[in-house]
């Protein structure tokens, strides 16, 4: 039945772009008739073409173009007192992956310089046998690649009190999407022998921070994995190296990096990050606690905050959607700031907790417009206004904001942050 409908919704993006693609030919026809009438400079030979290029590997590892150096992860502007991470440069990636010299950092106590050939990892408490892994040992369990996203629980935070940010990567660039290669820790942690007792497990970064989360047993024996490597190479310094839990669809911070302990017990443990960090305050006086998974979320990167359009005519809107309860169901946009809505077309593949591309065809007439997204994952759950989040979760919550994205389009084409 999901084929049948994806095939519907590609039939439908194609009858809405036919009439689009006659506008974007006729554009381009009479662009290369005021090309040919310039003779002189028609099919001129660039200056690039007439010099021997680079050799081989020059560098040794492959870099991005010059012409792409503005490409890169930001901090924030201005930086605040505590430093919530680099961002992702969502408005510039093509696709769902992202590369690795641009994945968001976060981090507590800055990045240890780890030898892997002295790195161990400890399996203890309630467990038959404990025990003490190397890197080696670990690479040599069977091992699987799979792609999930990774979203830090406070990305877009500051929005939740006014507008804050000017782009999708100063806003929402606490996120990137990686495949991720490494063990099923359920493989590991049977090798050790999990006692029937064994509720929660403790994990535990060997950072400066020494950073530890309260993890359900439920969550490490479903589809936990040690990770030692992300996108085909292995991970870098700021991602754990040479080893980190990776949680799919968890908050970010729960995928503990550097990982060199494993306890299990009976109980959370009640950490420093899961009571004064990591919990909402509600309207109540009660903090909402273990609030793991990350909820269904969408934003336009394409065009967004700081992009002008420079001409009336066809725009393809297109961005992310992803959920931590699942996968994405459909993704709907508005160009009247949620007067109406419209389904867009979800790009294969679409994966359980992982990033969706999503495309949908618009034909600007050059006045003003609102461009909104909103995503409706496999459990129903459909993405909230601002308004309808902060009603639910109170004026005091810091964490989880999955509110809709506003962008406003002006008439000369200028696209603000439309919060």
């Amino acid at each position: 039945m999901s084929d049948i409908k994806s095939k519907s919704q590609r039939r439908t993006f194609l009858k809405k772009s036919l009439t689009v693609g006659s506008s974007i030919g006729g554009l381009i026809a009479s662009k290369s008739v005021a090309a040919q009438s310039n003779s002189s400079t028609f099919l001129a030979i660039d200056p690039w073409t007439k010099v021997q290029g680079s050799t081989f590997i020059n560098p040794p590892y492959g870099l991005p173009s010059k012409y792409e150096k503005n490409v890169v992860r930001v901090l924030p502007l201005p930086p605040p007192t505590f430093l919530t991470g680099s961002r992702t440069p969502l408005q510039n990636l093509h696709g769902i992956i992202t590369p690795n010299g641009l994945v968001f950092e976060r981090h507590h106590a800055g990045i240890p310089d780890i030898n892997p050939d002295q790195h161990r990892l400890v399996i203890h408490g309630l467990v038959d046998r404990p025990m003490i892994f190397t890197m080696e040992d670990i690479v040599r369990f069977p091992s699987e690649s799979r792609v999930y996203f990774l979203e830090c629980s406070g990305n877009s935070a500051a929005e939740l009190k006014k507008a804050s940010g000017k782009t999708a990567q100063e806003i929402h660039g606490l996120l990137s999407c990686c495949e991720w290669t490494g063990v099923r820790l359920s493989t590991i942690l049977q090798e050790c022998g999990v006692q029937p007792t064994a509720k929660w497990a403790l994990a535990e970064g060997a950072d400066g921070a020494a950073m530890t989360r309260s993890i359900p047993m439920s969550k490490m024996m479903d589809d936990a994995l040690l990770v030692y490597a992300q996108n085909g190479e292995m991970l870098r310094a700021e991602q754990g190296y040479p080893l980190r839990l990776f949680l799919p669809g968890y908050e970010g911070n729960m995928s503990i990096k550097w990982l060199r302990r494993i306890k299990l017990g009976t109980e959370p443990w009640q950490t420093r990050e899961e009571t004064s960090a990591y919990t909402d305050l509600l309207p109540n006086g009660k903090a909402e606690q273990f609030t793991f998974a990350m909820d269904v979320k969408s934003v336009i990167t394409q065009p967004s905050g700081m992009m002008r359009l420079k001409s009336k005519g066809f725009y393809e809107i297109s961005g992310f959607a992803w959920s931590g309860n699942g996968g994405i169901k459909r993704v709907e946009v508005s160009l009247n700031g949620g007067a109406s809505w419209a389904q867009a077309v979800l790009q294969e593949p679409v994966m359980d907790k992982s990033l969706v591309r999503f495309r949908f065809p618009w034909m600007w007439d050059g006045t003003p417009a609102m461009l909104m997204s909103r995503a409706i994952d496999s459990s129903g759950d459909i993405q909230p206004t601002m308004e309808a989040l902060l009603k639910a979760k109170g004026p005091n919550i810091f964490y989880h904001n999955n509110a809709i994205q506003p962008w406003r389009v002006a008439a000369n084409g200028e696209i603000t942050n439309g919060r």
